[in-house]
């Protein structure tokens, strides 16, 4: 049975899909839920999908929360990616950045919040600055153990072989940690559209989060759900880049 599972086409995968739209569809339409607990067919959160897209609604929202989301996870990456680095290749750095990077490490980046709005107000770089944190550290854990990880007889015998130190660092070792930095980067690839959300609706007036709080007070599930299907695709759609981009750069090595 195992066997005739595996051998089935990929585009398999989508029947589960179909099946559960088609179940939301029904059980909406014949009110099988509690008032309460009601909500619209699937059919009618599309309806009001392509309304709010050529009303140009939902592009707006979508534009400014993917914007601060490429900024803030771009900057975060990048400086997690140099710090880490860094840390796992310069043991005596390491001793003296690991106790402040364990104390605020588990630190959830929505933590910053009160703090940040105290310090940077309400504005754009609220969201980008909490997309930043998010990143960054999660990048530098991964980065760091993606580093330590790796045998240290390819580094002897490196060094043996006349290479200096950068050149080990840029064909040796940066090559073999990168699948633990790659996971670093899926990771939070996801995790930022989930924080960007969180931050918009407590603190921004535009954005996905901000509709979604939008269509709270004017009870619009349809549109809440519309919301939760963009953020759904984004995250997805996010890791799966990562994904793919980690299997390009390793797949001849691995």
């Amino acid at each position: 049975m195992w066997n005739s599972l595996k051998k089935l086409k990929p585009g398999w995968g989508i029947v589960p899909v179909l099946i559960f739209l088609a179940l939301w569809e029904i059980i909406a339409r014949l009110n099988l839920t509690p008032g309460q607990f009601s909500f619209p067919p699937f059919s009618t959160v599309m309806v009001e999908f392509y309304n709010l897209a050529a009303s140009g609604v939902l592009g707006d929202n979508f534009l400014a929360s993917l914007t601060r989301v490429l900024i803030g996870f771009c900057a975060g990456s990048i400086a997690g990616l140099v710090v880490g680095t860094a840390m796992g290749w310069m043991e005596k750095l390491d001793k003296a950045l690991h106790p402040i990077v364990s104390l605020l490490y588990p630190i959830p980046a929505l933590g910053w919040l009160p703090l940040l709005m105290l310090w940077i107000g309400i504005n754009e770089w609220l969201p980008i600055t909490i997309i930043f944190i998010c990143s960054f550290f999660p990048v530098l854990y991964n980065t760091v153990t993606g580093i330590r990880n790796v045998d240290k007889d390819y580094i002897r015998v490196a060094r043996t072989l006349g290479a200096s130190d950068i050149k080990i660092l840029t064909t040796v070792v940066m090559p073999l940690a990168l699948p633990n930095i790659f996971t670093g980067f899926r990771l939070e690839a996801g995790m930022a559209w989930r924080v960007i959300i969180a931050a918009e609706m407590v603190a921004i007036p535009t954005g996905i989060g901000a509709l979604m709080m939008k269509a709270e007070s004017l009870i619009r599930i349809d549109i809440i759900i519309v919301c939760l299907i963009v953020l759904a695709v984004m995250c997805l759609s996010f890791e799966k880049f990562f994904e793919y981009l980690e299997n390009k750069m390793t797949a001849k090595w691995r």
